[in-house]
């Protein structure tokens, strides 16, 4: 089996619905990759643990995703060189702004790549996380050139009209 250089983390289990869109684009393109559960408030010792190991077990990017305070991300940017990728969950309460401010508005020195709120934010995170892998590994390269040339084949020239 390849070496696994991508963590898919998530708050809790309801995190999984749009963390999935993540890991779906992943398996599109044979990149594997963990998933676990992580959350900053509940089990800050695992987060502590999964940071300072991240770089020792090859992780070279963590997709993150929660909601609400949405604090998972940053917490794991501020435990580990790994870049992370934060997605925020969109919320019943505020439909997934307070995840996305939680998320963006990190302090000088602890960044985090964030995407856009929910599904599709997850889908461009795990594009993200193949185009930095994809730096270093020709073969996924091509496959992800492929896999955007294929999405911008499926799109029509002209509009059909009969659709309303």
């Amino acid at each position: 089996m390849a070496e696994i250089k991508v963590g898919i983390i998530m708050g809790s289990q309801s995190d999984w619905p749009t963390m999935k869109e993540a890991a779906d684009v992943l398996d599109e393109l044979g990149v594997p990759y963990e998933t676990k559960i992580v959350s900053a408030h509940r089990t800050p010792d695992r987060l502590w643990t999964y940071g300072k190991t991240a770089v020792e077990r090859g992780l070279q990017v963590i997709i993150a995703g929660a909601g609400g305070a949405a604090h998972l991300p940053g917490m794991m940017a501020s435990k580990t060189r790994v870049p992370v990728i934060g997605i925020p969950v969109q919320t019943k309460a505020l439909s997934g702004v307070d995840s996305l401010y939680s998320i963006l508005q990190m302090p000088r020195g602890f960044p985090v790549a964030t995407m856009a709120i929910g599904a599709a934010g997850a889908k461009n995170g795990g594009l993200m996380a193949a185009g930095i892998l994809a730096l270093q590994d020709e073969a996924l390269a091509a496959r992800l050139d492929q896999w955007r040339a294929d999405l911008s084949a499926s799109i029509a020239d002209e509009p059909d009209r009969s659709a309303v």
